[in-house]
């Protein structure tokens, strides 16, 4: 659980995502790139959301054993 809290993108992925918004600020995105980005951006809100749920289990888990003891 602490792992996917404290999960990230690829540094692949990362640099591919920042040169793609680089691009996008000159709005000189190709179509292809632009679904990239797409894409890359959706991981990032999922991978977040997953991070949000595990940083919530963990507190949730955290408090409970607090409480048993």
């Amino acid at each position: 659980m602490e792992a996917l809290a404290n999960s990230e993108l690829t540094i692949d992925n990362q640099q591919y995502l920042d040169s793609l918004l680089v691009i996008n600020k000159d709005s000189q995105l190709s179509n292809e790139e632009s679904q990239s980005l797409d894409k890359l951006l959706a991981r990032v809100d999922q991978l977040n959301l997953l991070k949000a749920r595990a940083h919530y289990t963990l507190k949730h888990l955290e408090n409970s054993a607090v409480l048993a003891s």
